[in-house]
């Protein structure tokens, strides 16, 4: 079932969108500076957004290469989890880089 929507509806939705996110950034330019310290709840929960982005981001890379999820003969997987045990180990960036590298090298070309 298509719905259609004129040029008005599709452009006012587009100036909503654009209104209320220039709202939320204007918000924390005009926060900042006013508020003195950030509530220590607030710092507690933002020190998970940059590992749960990363994540979003890396995932469905690993899980679903192919945009349907494959684990059985999926070789992202394995060296994304390879590198993963290395960062667990080791925690170097360099070494996870390597190993997951070499492990997805060895796993397509076959060495």
């Amino acid at each position: 079932m298509a719905a259609e929507y004129g040029p008005l509806g599709v452009w006012g939705a587009i100036v909503a969108l654009g209104v209320l996110t220039f709202g939320i950034r204007a918000s924390f330019i005009h926060l900042f500076g006013r508020i003195d310290e950030v509530p220590d709840r607030a710092m507690h929960a933002l020190q998970f957004v940059p590992p749960a982005v990363f994540a979003a981001l890396v995932a469905p890379a690993f899980v679903a290469p192919t945009g349907s999820i494959a684990v059985v003969g999926n070789e992202r997987l394995l060296a994304g989890l390879v590198a993963a045990a290395v960062t667990w180990y080791l925690d170097d960036v360099f070494a996870t880089i390597v190993a997951g590298m070499a492990t997805l090298w060895l796993l397509r070309f076959g060495l």
